[in-house]
């Protein structure tokens, strides 16, 4: 993806109150779950990256009925009741693995032939943790290669119900299992000894679901989800997380970021700049779908290194990065442990996030799945080889802030995956 960037480093401090866009999580969940249930969701303030774009598609592609009106869209229910245009469809999910994912839980309980294709980033991302639950289940799914994409799906009616303990910290499997658990004869479980993100559980209550939890374990039964209602989806915790380090970092600095989504799980990346010494208020005052939405005020001060424990990864797995840079100018050595997840995402994050820091000047050392920082770095400007990675980009976006000289990133116009006009705002704030 083309597009290039060049970030001079900021002259002045950082100002001003912003909204970002819609959380993407929540979004394709939004998509998946209207388009099953009865009724009609209203959902306002989707985003409007790729990857859930990708959702759309394909769930058009299935018959699904999603239309605009006055700024939102119209998501009818029931698509997997009508008649699908052949009995096999393909089904083109881009870079988005959440839309794979959840699509695999989905279909497997749908009769029918399905193949989920994606582009080469997406296909080299390991689908066998979602396709071995859901084979136990009853359905039938080959891999390309025995782990990845192309995914081929023989889905039936009558799954069986699942007993999982979740093996991987990923909400993308665990979102999975319970979508085909929505058609599945009996109660399943589904046990999360991660405490990953939680969306899916949430809107599935908020639509009617009969779900239950017990401890850490999500019980589930099949019924009717009602959803003749209005979504307004909070702007995106990941997002705003980007405006939040740069007000960190850079000195003088006050940013706002207002109507953003405050669920715990996601809340990660906050509670750790609180740790290294940020100077946060967060201010909750409404709620939308079963989700906290408030206002994130943060500015800067400054910094001391943290550990990030495993344990805390799955709450601000998407911020590594840019923790990582905020590391670099924090006093003393940060460590980042259990970052096995991230040699999975769009592109090894982990290799890349310490090649990015280091083509900067700062010290970085991967040891395994852990990430060491030392700080505070004087960076200098770089070209930065983002990998095509939307999470990368962003994070020494806001790097380039703080270094000497200016930062060029060529294929900048990734960002666009997640948040299409993220350079723009981060200009914007310069006031």
């Amino acid at each position: 993806m083309s597009g290039a960037r060049v970030v001079s480093p900021a002259s002045a401090p950082l100002r001003g109150t912003l909204s970002v866009p819609g959380d993407k999580s929540i979004a394709h969940r939004s998509l998946i779950l209207g388009s099953l249930a009865e009724g009609t969701l209203r959902v306002a303030g989707l985003p409007g990256g790729a990857d859930v774009r990708s959702t759309r598609t394909c769930l058009e592609a299935l018959g699904a009925s999603i239309r605009e009106d006055e700024g939102a869209l119209l998501v009818e229910g029931g698509w997997t009741r009508r008649p699908r245009p052949s009995a096999r469809v393909e089904l083109d999910c881009g870079n988005s693995g959440t839309t794979m994912r959840l699509l695999m839980g989905v279909l497997a309980g749908c009769p029918g032939r399905f193949v989920l294709t994606g582009d080469a980033s997406l296909s080299r991302r390991p689908m066998r943790r979602v396709a071995e639950p859901l084979a136990s289940m009853g359905a039938a799914i080959e891999l390309s290669g025995g782990e990845g994409a192309p995914v081929t799906i023989q889905g039936k009616a009558g799954l069986a119900a699942c007993g999982v303990r979740l093996s991987v910290p990923s909400a993308q499997v665990k979102s999975a299992l319970l979508l085909a658990a929505l058609s599945a004869e009996g109660e399943s479980a589904v046990e999360d000894p991660f405490r990953t993100r939680d969306h899916t559980e949430r809107m599935l209550a908020w639509l009617g679901a009969d779900l239950r939890l017990d401890g850490r374990t999500v019980r589930l039964r099949p019924g009717p989800l009602r959803s003749d209602r209005t979504l307004a989806i909070p702007g995106d915790l990941s997002s705003a997380a980007y405006f939040a380090a740069a007000a960190a970092l850079v000195p003088g600095s006050e940013v706002s970021v207002t109507r953003v989504g405050l669920n715990p799980r996601r809340a990660g990346f906050l509670d750790v700049l609180r740790r290294m010494g940020a100077r946060i208020a967060v201010a909750e005052d409404a709620s939308s779908g079963g989700e906290p939405v408030g206002t994130v005020g943060i500015s800067h001060s400054r910094l001391k290194a943290a550990r990030v424990a495993a344990a805390e990864v799955p709450a601000l797995v998407d911020e590594i990065p840019l923790l990582a840079v905020v590391a670099s100018q924090a006093e003393g050595t940060s460590r980042l442990e259990g970052l096995g997840e991230l040699r999975v995402k769009e592109s090894d994050r982990l290799a890349a996030t310490a090649a990015a820091l280091r083509a900067m000047g700062a010290k970085a050392v991967v040891e395994g799945d852990t990430l060491s920082v030392s700080g505070p770095c004087r960076l200098r400007g770089a070209e930065i080889a983002s990998l095509g990675d939307h999470r990368i980009a962003m994070s020494f976006g806001v790097a380039a802030l703080v270094a000497d000289g200016e930062t060029r990133i060529p294929d900048a116009a990734c960002a666009a995956v997640s948040y299409p006009g993220f350079f723009d705002d981060l200009e914007g704030l310069r006031g």
